[in-house]
């Protein structure tokens, strides 16, 4: 299997988080407990690492 790093910008203000995380929530919350975040180091990303057979 490839694995595969998706980075997941989003704004700096604090309603941009939380409309991040309110995304991940509603897309499956293994997601989100696989993210990493750097929000509060200021870096308004989300990264996870994901492994599977295809793109």
């Amino acid at each position: 299997m490839t694995k595969f790093l998706i980075e997941v910008p989003h704004g700096s203000e604090e309603i941009a988080c939380l409309r991040a995380v309110q995304t991940f929530l509603q897309t499956g919350s293994h997601f989100l407990m696989n993210a990493d975040w750097g929000c509060s180091d200021g870096e308004h990303k989300a990264w996870l690492m994901l492994e599977t057979e295809s793109r």
